[in-house]
C-alpha cells in the first residue's frame, strides 16, 4: 500500500485510488484476502467466504472500469454482509442450523444497492443465532478470550481485524453499537426506517434496523448513503429524498456543537472505567456539554423494548419453533416461550411507549446537537458464552434515533471502549458531522499530550 499499511488507509482513500485506476479491484481484494488468511483462523468472523468467487467478481469490476463504463461510488470496495441478509446464489443461514444450506434466489435490497454502487461483496459474516443472543463462533480481535458482542459479531470483528474496510450489520437491541464498542470500530445505526429491510431476516419489525461498520465516521457515511431508500415491501420506509450523508459528515460545523450528557436510568450498570471515561470527556467538552437527566417513563424503556421484541419474535420465528425447537439454543427457546406468553394488551401498551419517550427526547434535542452517553457498560466481557449487555442501546433502538459509536476510550486492560452519540430522528447527517468533529477534537488532544 505504498506509504501506508492496509489497516491505516480509509475506505475513502481506497475509493479514490480505485476510481482513478491507481489500484485495481483485484489487487485490493488480494490484499484483503491475505489479511483474512492471516487472521480468520483465530478470529472466525466469516460464515461464508470463497476467494475464487471474490477475485472473479473483482476482475469483472476492473473490466468495467477499463471499458469506460460508468462506475459507482463504491467501485471495488470490499464489503462484508451479515449472514441474515439475503445474497443471491450465496448461502444465507441466519446463524441457525435450521437454515443450514439455505441459498436465496434474490439479493436483499441493501445487497442490490451495494452491487449497483460497485461494491465488492466479500462474503457473509457470522451472526448470533437468528440475530438474537446465542453467540456465534467469532472472537474479539482485540483479545480472543473476550466476546466481540452481537448479534453482528462477524461484521464488527471483520472490520476490526482489518479483513474488510466496511461491513453491514443489523440492530434490534444493541447489535451494531455494542459490538463496535467492544471491537474498537465505528458503528452507525441510522434512523429507523431509512434503510429498507427487504430480504433481511425479520425478528422484530418495530425495531429491526440496518447499519454499518467502518473505521471512520466518513467511511460509515459513505457506505450508509447508498443504502438509504424506499421499498414497497417495507412499510417503515418512505419516499422522502435520501440525505447526502457523506457531504454533510465532511462539512465544517457552522458553530461548535453542543452535547447533552445522558446517563440514562441504567447508569449504575456501567462499570467504573466507562463512568470515569465519560465524565472526563464531559469535562473536556466544558461549556459545550450539559447534563440532561431522563426520568419518568424512561426507566420503563428497557422493559417495553423487550416486550415488543419478544412478542414480535415469537410471531415471526414460529416456523422455526415448529420446525425444530429442540435444535435452537436454550436462550432462543426461553425467548420464544416468554414471547408466546405476552398478553396482547401488554404488547400494545409497550408500542405506545416510544411516542411518549420521543416527546421527552425532543425537548432535550431543542437544547443540543446530539446526546452523549455510554455505548456499552464497559469493555468486552471475558468469555464467549454471552454477547454482552445492550442496556445502553435499547432505548435508542426503541425510539428510532440514529446512533454512532466512536472508539475513543481504552480500558485498563487495553480493550477498546466506545462513546455513543445519539441524534434526533431524521437528522442522521447532523449526527455524523458532529461525530466527525468530536473524533477530530479528541485525536488532536491526544496528539498534544
Amino acid at each position: 500500500m505504498n506509504d501506508k499499511a492496509l489497516s491505516e488507509v480509509t475506505a475513502l482513500e481506497l475509493r479514490d485510488r480505485l476510481a482513478s485506476g491507481a489500484m485495481s479491484a483485484e489487487a485490493l481484494a488480494r490484499l484483503y484476502l491475505e489479511q483474512i488468511a492471516a487472521r480468520e483462523p483465530e478470529v472466525q468472523a466469516w460464515a461464508w467466504l470463497d476467494a475464487e468467487h471474490v477475485l472473479a467478481e473483482a476482475q469483472q469490476l476492473d473490466q468495467r472500469r477499463l471499458s469506460g463504463a460508468p462506475i459507482g461510488p463504491l467501485h471495488g470496495l470490499p464489503v462484508a454482509v451479515k449472514d441474515i441478509i439475503d445474497t443471491a446464489r450465496i448461502p444465507t443461514a441466519n446463524g441457525t442450523v435450521l437454515d443450514e444450506g439455505r441459498v436465496p434466489e434474490q439479493d436483499a435490497f441493501v445487497v442490490s444497492r451495494l452491487k449497483a454502487a460497485g461494491a465488492l461483496i466479500m462474503g457473509k459474516t457470522v451472526s448470533a443465532e437468528l440475530a438474537f443472543m446465542g453467540p456465534g463462533k467469532t472472537r474479539n480481535p482485540a483479545n480472543l478470550e473476550h466476546t466481540p458482542g452481537g448479534s453482528s459479531s462477524g461484521s464488527a470483528a471483520a472490520v476490526a481485524a482489518g479483513m474488510v474496510p466496511l461491513a453491514i450489520g443489523t440492530q434490534t437491541g444493541g447489535s451494531i453499537i455494542r459490538p463496535a464498542s467492544f471491537c474498537g470500530v465505528v458503528g452507525f445505526k441510522p434512523t429507523f426506517g431509512c434503510i429498507p429491510r427487504s430480504g433481511v431476516l425479520s425478528q422484530s419489525p418495530s425495531l429491526d434496523t440496518i447499519g454499518v461498520f467502518a473505521r471512520t465516521t466518513e467511511d460509515a457515511a459513505m457506505v450508509a448513503e447508498v443504502l438509504y431508500g424506499h421499498h414497497e415491501s417495507d412499510s417503515a420506509t418512505s419516499l422522502t429524498p435520501f440525505p447526502r450523508l457523506l457531504d454533510t459528515a465532511r462539512a465544517e460545523v457552522p458553530v461548535k456543537p453542543s452535547f447533552a450528557f445522558v446517563r440514562t436510568p441504567y447508569w449504575e450498570q456501567a462499570d467504573g472505567e466507562m463512568q470515569q471515561a465519560l465524565e472526563e470527556l464531559v469535562d473536556f467538552l466544558g461549556e459545550q456539554c450539559f447534563e440532561a437527566p431522563l426520568g419518568g417513563l424512561f426507566a420503563e424503556a428497557a422493559n417495553a423494548r423487550e416486550r415488543i421484541n419478544l412478542a414480535e419474535m415469537a410471531r415471526n420465528f414460529h416456523h422455526y419453533e415448529t420446525r425444530g425447537l429442540d435444535r435452537l439454543s436454550p436462550e432462543m427457546q426461553d425467548a420464544l416461550q416468554r414471547g408466546n406468553q405476552i398478553p396482547a394488551r401488554d404488547y400494545l401498551s409497550a408500542m405506545d411507549v416510544p411516542r411518549v419517550l420521543n416527546a421527552g427526547l425532543d425537548e432535550v434535542f431543542e437544547r443540543c446537537d446530539v446526546i452523549l452517553t455510554a455505548a456499552a457498560p464497559g469493555a468486552a466481557p471475558a468469555g464467549l458464552t454471552s454477547t454482552g449487555n445492550a442496556i445502553f442501546n435499547g432505548l435508542w433502538t426503541l425510539c428510532g434515533n440514529p446512533c454512532i459509536t466512536l472508539p475513543v476510550f481504552d480500558s485498563g486492560s487495553g480493550l477498546p471502549m466506545g462513546v455513543q452519540l445519539v441524534g434526533r430522528r431524521h437528522q442522521d447527517g447532523r449526527l455524523l458531522r458532529t461525530a466527525r468533529w468530536l473524533a477530530a477534537q479528541i485525536a488532536d488532544a491526544n496528539r498534544g499530550e
